[in-house]
């Protein structure tokens, strides 16, 4: 279920920190210093955390829409998509030029 503006409001900081999630990655982190807006994404195998502000400067629907601008970016850089780089070689520091 999506978050919304008055469960996040309503949100309290506890012992330790946790997740309120509105789907696709974007979450709010809730702890003593505060709420923090974050996007977990993969990128080339690896997790991935994407800071897009802290609560209440950001509100909900700008989180929303920064989450969809990154994702937007991920998906055009996206390794898949792109043509590999031939590798180089590196030399031999054993072997002369001669050879």
């Amino acid at each position: 279920m999506p978050l919304s503006e008055p469960a996040v409001k309503k949100a309290k900081p506890t012992d330790k920190p946790y997740k309120l999630t509105d789907g696709k990655g974007l979450y709010v982190l809730v702890n003593a210093a505060g709420k923090y807006w974050r996007m977990d994404y993969r990128f080339m195998g690896k997790r991935k955390t994407l800071a897009l502000g802290v609560y209440p400067d950001v509100s909900l629907s700008r989180a929303r829409e920064k989450h969809t601008e990154a994702r937007q970016l991920i998906e055009q850089n996206s390794p898949s998509e792109s043509p590999r780089s031939p590798r180089t070689s590196v030399p031999d520091p054993n072997k002369t030029v001669a050879e």
